[in-house]
């Protein structure tokens, strides 16, 4: 009888992703990015026909990708080797040469999207404001630029143009739990949300008419809801609410005269449809557990990107009058069934101050396991771990590892109190969550407290790294991927456009040195005393490679074991698939060496 070795890291990773999607008007085509020749480049479908053929070969990330009104030519953002500097171009539905339309070398073009007969183009741009950034209107038949705002005070993100033009919203970030929206009449600034001292949120806008803008906000909530706008007699009205959710997207209808609301609660998101008519509001069943992006058709037809815990990244379809979802991708993971996959149990257990935390435990079947915990803090740290595909965990999973995953405080999902709780405190009671979650898991038969290994990415490798200088006694070996190792020089080198929000995010350097100094990693070398592997980006804006360089060298000079990786041509992340391979498969040869 034949009998074959177990998956390899590299069937796992050759699971392929989607960044991002788009449909044409007439919905014979729908274009996406992924990774499916091993870097991203768009590939496109005629629908309904689903085997997809390349558009483009450079090789690069997509952040915005957009079809216009008639269906003649597509609008691409993409980056370089993940720096974050997306330049924006025009290609043929078809495919073939991009053309450039808003390219400059060093600056940032966000939040690209066009107006209602396709002839402009509206973003925001670091160029000629990179702390405040400013919003900009590009006319394809002329090439003339005009400027839109002017950000001020805080990063200010254009993000909404009512159908005829006749006004606009822009989001001014003043952190992630502090973000207003405002318009303009007149030569006035009007802010859609009551005046307050109290910080709240608005997370998405959409005008319906002229006049009519709906939003999601979190004012005067700890979840956010949705809300009406009337631009002439400036009233803010609370329309719909659901207990202990926060809405996330909202999407319009115009035909039918309704909105379609992604909403999520802490590990899980949820879709509903309300009308704009009775006020009524129905839950759609979804064929994912996160949902990525969602597009209305003008037929009313829904497009859909999620993913599962157990299933990667994939395209959906509902048609208006039909109940069920039909999948248009069918990624998996090569040669791996989706029963052999493992669903995370979700746990929740008191912190020391009582605050109850929700955590997923992907526990490794019986036949397989070899006893070990990863703990696996989250980045962010303003984000959440979910019911999402990570090849990274099934693999590991699949190897014989247990991973525990919590949302401490400060992770999104659970209101904005908990959102906040990380501001200015990111060291302390997010730290000790952490801890007091692996000491639940040990009393209830979850760990074994010699058996419990550590890694992190960005927020999670700087919680990685605390952890380690802090609780070394917990743990076995540790791997940090770009995680900050010291919070000053964090706070210099992030992007310009992040620096307002660092003072209420991270800490005042001057303010708050005693406390910044007690919650960089790199306070505690001399506790460093377990085997690491660290993992860098060397493009990468947000974490920047001198972070990484620094710890390494500090605890090398101690005589500290410290394996060090750094890729070349990644960001924040790995989008090249045998980079990913690669930093995966030394993840697991480095804790192979410790079960």
């Amino acid at each position: 009888m034949l009998t074959f070795k177990k998956p390899d890291v590299e069937q796992f990773f050759r699971t392929f992703g989607i960044q991002n999607f788009t449909v044409s008007p007439d919905e014979k085509q729908l274009i996406f990015s992924t990774n499916i020749s091993g870097k991203y480049n768009l590939w496109a479908m005629d629908l309904p026909n689903h085997f997809p053929y390349p558009l483009t070969f450079q090789d690069q990330s997509c952040q915005a990708l957009l079809y216009n009104k008639e269906g003649d030519f597509i609008v691409g953002g993409f980056d370089t080797d993940g720096d974050e500097n997306t330049q924006i171009y025009a290609l043929p539905p078809k495919g073939g040469e991009l053309k450039p339309i808003r390219v400059e070398a060093g600056q940032k073009h966000m939040n690209a999207f066009l107006s209602k007969d396709g002839k402009r183009l509206f973003y925001t741009s670091s160029k000629n404001n990179p702390m405040f950034l400013n919003a900009y209107r590009y006319e394809f038949e002329t090439g003339e630029e005009t400027l839109v705002n002017e950000g001020k005070k805080a990063a200010t993100y254009l993000v909404a143009v009512s159908p005829e033009e006749t006004s606009s919203i822009y989001l001014r970030h003043f952190a992630n739990t502090y973000a207003l929206a405002f318009t303009k009449i007149g030569d006035e600034e009007v802010l859609l949300t009551p005046a307050t001292d109290k910080q709240h949120t608005v997370s998405a806008v959409v005008y319906t008419d002229e006049n009519t803008v709906y939003l999601l906000t979190d004012y005067n909530d700890d979840f956010s809801y949705l809300a009406k706008f009337d631009l002439e007699t400036q009233e803010f009205t609370k329309v719909l609410s659901l207990e202990k959710e926060s809405f996330g997207d909202v999407k319009f209808d115009k035909n039918r005269n309704q909105l379609y609301i992604a909403s999520s609660k802490g590990v899980e998101d949820f879709l509903y449809v309300y009308s704009l008519e009775t006020g009524e509001h129905s839950k759609l069943d979804i064929p994912t557990s996160v949902i990525e992006k969602l597009v209305v058709s003008e037929s009313g037809n829904l497009y859909l990107l999620g993913r599962s815990a157990t299933r990667p990244h994939n395209l959906f379809t509902k048609a208006l009058d039909s109940d069920e979802w039909t999948a248009l991708t069918n990624y998996g993971v090569p040669g791996v069934p989706q029963d052999d996959l493992v669903e995370p149990e979700v746990v929740t257990y008191p912190s020391y101050d009582g605050l109850e935390i929700e955590a997923l435990f992907f526990r490794a079947k019986e036949e397989v396991s070899n006893g070990h915990v990863i703990h696996w803090p989250h980045g962010g740290p303003q984000a959440a771990e979910r019911k999402f595909f990570r090849a990274l965990f099934q693999f590991l999973v699949n190897r014989g590892y247990s991973i525990f995953a919590p949302n401490f405080r400060g992770s999104s999902g659970y209101g904005l109190s908990f959102m906040k709780m990380v501001e200015g405190d990111w060291g302390y009671g997010p730290r000790l969550d952490n801890i007091e979650g692996l000491e639940w898991l040990i009393k209830n038969g979850y760990a074994d407290r010699e058996k419990i290994l550590l890694m992190g990415g960005s927020y999670g490798g700087y919680m990685a790294l605390l952890l380690h200088g802090r609780h070394a006694e917990y743990y076995k070996a540790v791997v940090d991927i770009f995680g900050p190792s010291d919070l000053f020089s964090f706070i210099n080198s992030v992007p310009e456009h992040w620096k307002p929000v660092m003072n209420q995010w991270v800490g005042d350097p001057v303010k708050d040195k005693e406390k910044l100094i007690e919650y960089s990693p790199i306070t505690y070398l001399d506790q460093m005393v377990k085997p690491m592997l660290v993992i860098q980006g060397a493009n990468d804006p947000r974490v920047v490679k001198a972070e990484s360089d620094q710890i390494v060298k500090a605890l090398q000079d101690k005589g500290v074991k410290v394996e060090y990786l750094v890729l070349d041509d990644e960001g924040h992340g790995f989008s090249k698939k045998e980079n990913e391979i690669k930093v995966n498969r030394t993840i697991l040869e480095f804790f192979d060496r410790f079960i």
